[in-house]
């Protein structure tokens, strides 16, 4: 019998297959396609269920017939058929006619729910039957009925004939963990990656694993994976027999890397016709050259991590040892050559140890940390002595948070924290706090690390502990103290090591947070002649993008941040990547590419997720709220405000873009009290904080003043705007001068200057040009006309607006294009021409600006936010609004709302 299937990881495929199935409206063939184990079955039970189930207790249905097909009826003809219409099947006959006949006989006259029929392993089935429902759907469009048949055939043909295609992929490390749940079972977050990774993403294997493999295997990470017990029996079968040579160069391709040469595979298999023996070896379907067409291109592997653990399943543990060891006097690599010996050793060896801890500190120092971290790991387990295993241990949870997967290092924490403490513990332990935001355990860690550690006798951990001091005053966005804290690791590091390369490629953020970018882009420089190659220079590009965005250098900033993304492939730090992508994300927003700003977006979002990281967020979720509140997103605007709250930590860099959103959101609403109220805090905080007080990553003054301008405190604007203004003109800062200018021009309108607001407007837009920011232009072009308009010059605000509306058109601000033409229709240039040209306004009629005083106030808008929307007084409002009342015959603010729904 059909049993109710529970499809998990497969929302897409069940959604996409049920409103197919509900919006039939003739016959239909499609296929459901996939590897074995992909869950072809499952989702074929769990639409045929749930269409029983829809359709259990009402009078007009459509049929389900449905049938698994098994091999030995691939020769027998019409015997699909017969098995879907069970007791109404014609006995014997193999006429296709016949056939179809029956099948509608079945499925009965036309239903308001439509017919399904489900078949299971339709590549097993007799071509008599084939043929007869392809007729069925090519002869009878009429009947509403959808033919769903699952193969794993890609490219969906059916006894020659083409048919539309659902290709199940594989599941998602969300999925696995949705399977392992309904087990019972909870996934480490790093097994759930190693899991759909091992199996690739196949419901059935993942099924089976969960199934055989002990429970307490899924609570932790880094735990080898074996095959299923059928997959294991499945390559013992396929296996050609011991000794012969394409048996050999499979077991070989087992023990080795995929990236070892073809020659370091034939001479552990001890082969001499390798060329034959590849062949048999591809015959038996465990090996794959990947399309090779000549000797030449042949690199074989095995097919997939399953099997390849299958085969050493089948070797057993002498063989696989004997082999590690062979291996590790073949391979030329030093690494994989100290892989197979550990893979060789299962007791403590402290030679071999030793050997793991010297590669990793050389890896380490070239910044490849993720292998640091497992040749540490491998170390600590091969240490006789335990106070070195300990230190080593740590060393490995280190480098972990230094590749930026918090997720696997948090998995190791416990293990640290029942360790005695050591400096380097408290270190290890800040590193993580800082990584998941947590300002004050970090400092409280990194103050007693730097309180017990003895600079003399271990001058390597104080320039560790001083360098993770530097990364807590980054993101405290301390610029004078992370300068010390770097001069100081720096001349306790070695020159190679990690700590003194970490410290140099920061330390330039921090000179221009101190008000020293001239010695910034110096430092830069120095740094980028020093480190070209390698992980480590991802570090020193990233950095350097993030400083050319803080100093209008945006062409060169769009280069070095998308080369720092770019270099993630090439071994570079999760963390590292994380910058890289929220600030480029800033540079395209600026600049206007917001598809592209909201890509970078979500590739940071998911590996934010993935890695356990999250300082980051809520610069990411700032972009992605400005996008979209000026799209008129709304609804995503808010899901980002609320995503950064569920990780805001007490980080300076996690607090400022997050009341950036904030008011973003609450000004693209033209709620310019709300801005007031959300910014206000930051001209505290600016006062300890250098970082925010520096012109460049940090727009929120000009954002502050002119909230301020709109809602009359005009003085506070004024002192405000002083401070700042002075700044920018000293450091020569372009936008961050033009956006003094934007702010100014607003508060020398709103007092009466509209001479001098019109040369400071001029001035900013001056400044802007060149620059590519595509944002602020619009931005100051918008406060310009509406000052222009406040002081009557109607024609001048007209164009200044238009300017306006063409740039936010063109970066899609959907919200304030509409801004726009409530002011160029509040204007009333057009409506002043047409009667010039002789014709009279009816004394009932609106002017523009009553209009678009009636379609705020129609909204729900106050007159304290009418009036900052429009840019004019509540008092004007009002008056407005009286003569509205009087014109429409109304009486209150909810009769006008009424009138215009």
């Amino acid at each position: 019998m059909m049993v109710t299937a529970v499809c998990v990881g497969r929302d897409r495929e069940v959604d996409a297959l049920w409103s197919r199935l509900r919006h039939v409206t003739g016959a239909e063939f499609l296929a459901v396609s996939g590897d074995p184990g992909s869950g072809k079955s499952t989702l074929l039970a769990h639409l045929v269920a749930r269409h029983r189930a829809e359709s259990h207790g009402t009078d007009d249905t459509g049929a389900t017939l449905w049938a698994r097909v098994s091999p030995w009826q691939a020769s027998t003809p019409g015997a699909l058929v017969r098995q879907l219409l069970q007791d109404h099947s014609p006995d014997g006959t193999t006429d296709v006619e016949t056939l179809v006949g029956g099948l509608l006989a079945a499925l009965g006259p036309s239903a308001d729910t439509p017919s399904l029929i489900a078949i299971d392993d339709a590549d097993l089935a007799d071509e008599v039957s084939l043929q007869a429902l392809l007729t069925l759907t090519r002869d009878h469009r009429a009947c509403r009925v959808l033919v769903v048949a699952t193969t794993s055939r890609p490219g969906a043909r059916l006894v020659g004939q083409p048919l539309d295609e659902l290709r199940l992929e594989s599941i998602d490390p969300q999925g696995t963990a949705e399977i392992a749940g309904r087990r019972g079972i909870v996934l480490h977050p790093a097994m759930r990656e190693e899991l759909t990774r091992h199996t690739a993403g196949k419901p059935r294997d993942i099924v089976a694993l969960l199934d055989e493999v002990p429970a307490g295997t899924w609570s932790r990470s880094g735990a080898q994976l074996p095959a299923p017990r059928y997959v294991v029996a499945q390559v013992r079968d396929r296996l050609p027999d011991i000794g012969v040579p394409a048996r050999s160069l499979i077991e070989a391709l087992a023990i080795l890397d995929d990236a070892e040469p073809l020659s370091t595979a034939v001479e552990l298999a001890g082969i001499t016709d390798p060329l034959d023996a590849i062949d048999e070896a591809r015959r038996t379907g465990l090996v794959t050259c990947d399309g090779a067409l000549t000797p030449a291109e042949a690199r074989p592997r095995i097919v997939t991590p399953l099997v390849r653990a299958a085969v050493l399943e089948v070797l057993g543990m002498g063989a696989v040892g004997e082999a590690h060891r062979r291996a590790a006097q073949i391979v030329a690599d030093p690494a994989r050559r100290l892989h197979h010996r550990v893979a060789a050793t299962p007791t403590a060896d402290a030679a071999l140890a030793d050997d793991l801890a010297e590669l990793a500190r050389a890896r380490g120092a070239d910044g490849a940390w993720a292998e640091a971290a497992g040749l540490y790991r491998q170390s600590g387990r091969l240490t006789p002595d335990p106070l070195e295993r300990d230190t080593r241990v740590t060393l490995a949870v280190d480098s972990l948070l230094a590749a930026g997967d918090c997720t696997g290092a948090g998995a190791l924490v416990p293990t640290v924290e029942s360790l005695r403490e050591t400096p380097l513990r408290n270190a290890t332990l800040a590193y993580l706090a800082i990584l998941r935001g947590r300002s004050a355990e970090a400092q409280l860690r990194l103050d007693r690390a730097w309180g017990i550690v003895n600079v003399e006798r271990e001058p390597d951990v104080a320039a560790l502990i001083a360098q993770r001091h530097v990364l807590h005053n980054l993101v405290r966005c301390q610029g004078s103290e992370l300068v010390a804290w770097a001069d100081r690791a720096m001349e306790m590091a070695g020159s190679q090591s990690a700590a003194r390369v970490e410290a140099a490629v920061i330390r330039g953020l921090g000179l221009a947070w101190s008000g020293q970018p001239e010695a910034a882009r110096a430092e830069y420089e120095s740094v980028s002649a020093t480190i070209r190659y390698g992980a480590q220079a991802q570090r020193a590009v990233m950095g350097r993008g993030w400083l050319q965005l803080g100093l209008d250098e945006i062409d060169a900033a769009r280069t070095n941040l998308e080369a720092a993304v770019s270099m993630a492939q090439l071994g570079g730090s999760t963390r590292i990547s994380l910058w890289a992508l929220a600030w480029l994300a800033r540079v395209q927003f600026l600049t206007g590419d917001w598809d592209d700003a909201m890509r970078s977006v979500e590739a940071g979002r998911a590996l934010a997720r993935s890695s356990g990281i999250a300082l980051t967020t809520p610069l990411l979720n700032w972009t992605a709220t400005q996008i979209h509140s000026l799209r008129g997103d709304w609804e995503e605007a808010h899901r980002s405000i609320a995503a950064s709250a569920t990780s805001i930590g007490d980080y300076e860099i996690m607090r400022i873009p997050d009341l950036l959103a904030r008011a973003q959101l609450a000004e693209a609403a033209a709620d310019y009290g709300k801005v007031r109220r959300i910014l206000t805090p930051l001209v505290t905080m600016a006062e300890s904080v250098p970082a925010l007080s520096e012109p460049g990553l940090w727009p929120w003054v000009d954002v502050l003043a002119n909230a301020q301008v709109l809602e009359g405190q005009f003085d506070d604007a004024d002192r405000l705007l002083r401070t700042y203004e002075s700044r920018s003109a000293e450091r020569g800062h372009r936008s961050s001068a033009a956006r003094m200018k934007y702010a100014r021009g607003r508060h020398l309108g709103a007092t009466g200057d509209i001479h001098g607001a019109k040369r400071t407007f001029e001035e900013g837009l001056e400044l802007l040009d060149g620059l590519g920011l595509r944002y602020d232009q619009a931005r100051v072009n918008f406060a310009y006309g509406q000052t222009l308009r406040r002081a009557g010059k109607r024609r001048a605000a007209d164009a200044v607006i238009g300017t306006a509306r063409d740039l936010y058109l063109s970066l899609g601000a959907a919200s304030y294009v509409d801004r726009c033409d409530r002011e160029l229709k509040a204007g009333g240039l057009a409506g002043t021409r047409t009667e010039n040209r002789g014709s009279s306004r009816d004394a009932g009629e609106l002017t523009p600006q009553e209009e678009a005083v009636t379609a705020l106030v129609a909204r729900g808008l106050s007159n304290r936010e009418v009036a900052a929307e429009l840019f004019i007084s509540p008092k004007t409002v009002q008056y407005h609004l009286t003569r509205i009342y009087a014109k429409l015959g109304l009486r209150s603010r909810s009769e006008l709302a009424a009138s215009r729904r």
